[in-house]
């Protein structure tokens, strides 16, 4: 149990780090997950926001530190 423990504390550490960074980097403008390979339909009042470029990447990050993990 203590090695669950141990994990559930990094796993909060690290989302609010994300967390952090999301909202600093909305302050100064920058736009971390917009980028060129995703899709944005805009129509009227309507918008529609596919992020598939931006879930590649986080897919490959994702799996790259359970990758981590499991060695």
């Amino acid at each position: 149990m203590e090695n669950i423990g141990k994990f559930v504390i990094i796993v909060g550490l690290f989302i609010i780090l994300v967390g952090v960074i999301l909202i600093l980097s909305d302050r100064i403008g920058l736009h971390l997950f917009r980028l060129p390979g995703d899709i944005v339909y805009r129509k009227g009042n309507t918008t529609v926001y596919f992020p598939i470029a931006t879930g590649i990447i986080l897919s490959l990050l994702f799996s790259f530190i359970l990758w981590l993990f499991r060695r």
